[in-house]
């Protein structure tokens, strides 16, 4: 089967977020079935500065906002991918610095709708072979909104292959207005409730969920949760009238850099079935980044960690508010990692300047100190509002670093809480709350440190969060049953 996955980034070359991990595990994993993949990028500068030798497939000239663009498809191989990388390289819309969707100053960048316009109708057209390259899509698989018009494209060509389109976020929409629709000359038969029309402007996203013969998302509680008012940012209607093609399909981790037993950016090793001293030498580690010598005073106290996006869909202000008991109440430490609103970042820093031997903070995002937080931590914080799916707790589920996490999304798929029942069962891995409060979180927290002074209890809910196996395996074999249908 010939798949041609299309994504605005993907690991390592340009990553944002978890849909950048996803982007390079997925077809990994497909490819590993026997699936014949070529995966489309953009052009960034930072993308093509990473490229070895370069072919040149040829050129497509597609309607941008000022007339016809031409871009330049190009082929490559990269030792991090197993199959070929086919980038789109059009200087005057992606050739810049920085960030793939906003500038310095964190704002979009102005000429977004046309990028990813440009980006889908180049995509649509390989999708067809259009270059004649011999290589026929049997699926063309888009992801969030940036790919969202592919399969709009797509649906007007008379043979084409069948269109499959991921949201991994539905708070990002891709908005833009109906001058940008206008100057972009697409069809106007899209220019409807029924099509791409959202409030007066238009959605990419909604063109993906429109059009696409298939739509995906990351986990299956997500899905549901999507089809209602309170996560559905207006779509939810869409979602409901669209639900004979939504599937929600867990993501998985990539198990070869996700793998406390291998890791290469441990300073220790260690497995399920040997936890410490292994763990014990990572925490010392983490501890010794930020406070130099440690005791063992130090090491006994409960370390929390925390990685990820500092802004309010994660429950960074939860956290804020509960850090002031947390730290009158118990013992524990606090790790964390994340950049986001400015607001948040200060006031961490505020507190890591008030308890420099208790609250440890990295503003920015450092791939190896994540991996040591996760290793390192005793307890995970991740107390998102909503959440499609998540990595960070598969990880630390994976580490033995038991989550602290909101009953949502993803978290709900994978988090089981510890009580009695779970205990009893085998089932419980974390700490769950279900009212979207701060002392709800603080309970929770409070919970896994009395959990964590019961070493028999705790090293049980350990042991069955690392037993769980969150490979992308059996993922990918969900996403073959849906190309085939």
């Amino acid at each position: 089967m010939k798949i041609l996955f299309v994504a605005s980034e993907a690991f390592p070359l340009v990553k944002t977020g978890g849909l950048g991990d996803v982007v390079y595990s997925l077809p990994h994993a497909l490819a590993a079935r026997g699936a014949d993949i070529r995966l489309l990028l953009p052009g960034y500068r930072a993308l093509l500065r990473q490229l070895g030798e370069v072919r040149i497939l040829g050129w497509l000239d597609v309607r941008g906002a000022e007339g016809m663009v031409s871009a330049r498809v190009l082929e490559t191989r990269h030792p991090g991918f197993t199959f070929p990388l086919w980038v789109v390289d059009c200087p005057p819309l992606f050739d810049r610095p920085g960030n793939p969707y906003v500038n310095a100053s964190g704002q979009d960048w102005p000429d977004n709708a046309e990028r990813f316009a440009v980006f889908a109708r180049v995509a649509a057209q390989l999708g067809l072979d259009a270059l004649g390259l011999g290589w026929q899509a049997d699926v063309a698989h888009a992801h969030d909104w940036q790919t969202g018009l592919v399969a709009a494209f797509l649906a007007d060509a008379p043979i084409r292959p069948k269109s499959v389109f991921t949201i991994h976020n539905l708070a990002y929409g891709g908005y833009f207005s109906h001058s940008d629709f206008v100057r972009l000359q697409l069809p106007s038969h899209w220019w409807s409730p029924e099509g791409v029309e959202f409030h007066g402007g238009f959605s990419m996203l909604k063109a993906g969920i429109v059009y696409a013969d298939a739509v995906t998302t990351v986990s299956p509680t997500y899905a549901r949760e999507i089809c209602t008012p309170e996560y559905g940012y207006g779509l939810d209607g869409l979602l409901l009238s669209r639900q004979y093609k939504l599937t929600g399909i867990l993501n998985g981790i990539d198990t070869s850099i996700w793998n406390p037993a291998t890791d290469a950016h441990l300073p220790a090793h260690y497995s399920a079935s040997r936890i410490n001293p292994g763990k014990r030498r990572n925490k010392q580690a983490l501890l010794a980044r930020f406070l130099g010598s440690v005791d063992d005073e130090a090491l006994r106290a409960p370390l929390c960690g925390l990685v990820g996006r500092l802004v309010e869909q994660k429950g960074i202000d939860w956290i804020l508010a509960a850090l002031p008991g947390l730290l009158a109440e118990t013992d524990a430490r606090f790790v964390l990692l994340g950049s986001g609103q400015a607001i948040f970042e200060q006031k961490l820093l505020r507190l890591a300047r008030q308890h420099p031997d208790r609250v440890f903070v990295e503003i920015g995002y450092d791939e190896a100190l994540a991996h040591l937080i996760e290793a390192g931590s005793d307890i995970f914080l991740m107390p998102s509002r909503f959440e499609p799916c998540g990595l960070n707790q598969m990880y630390s589920l994976a580490y033995g670093t038991p989550p602290v996490v909101y009953k949502t999304g993803g978290l709900a798929d994978t988090v089981v809480d510890t009580n009695e029942a779970t205990l009893a069962d085998a089932t419980a891995n974390g700490f769950v709350f279900d009212t979207p409060t701060v002392d709800a979180f603080a309970e929770a927290v409070r919970r896994a440190l009395a959990a964590y002074r019961q070493p028999a209890v705790w090293r049980r809910v350990q042991q069955t969060g690392m037993a769980r196996v969150f490979d992308w395996n059996e993922s990918a074999g969900h996403y073959l049953s849906l190309y085939s249908m």
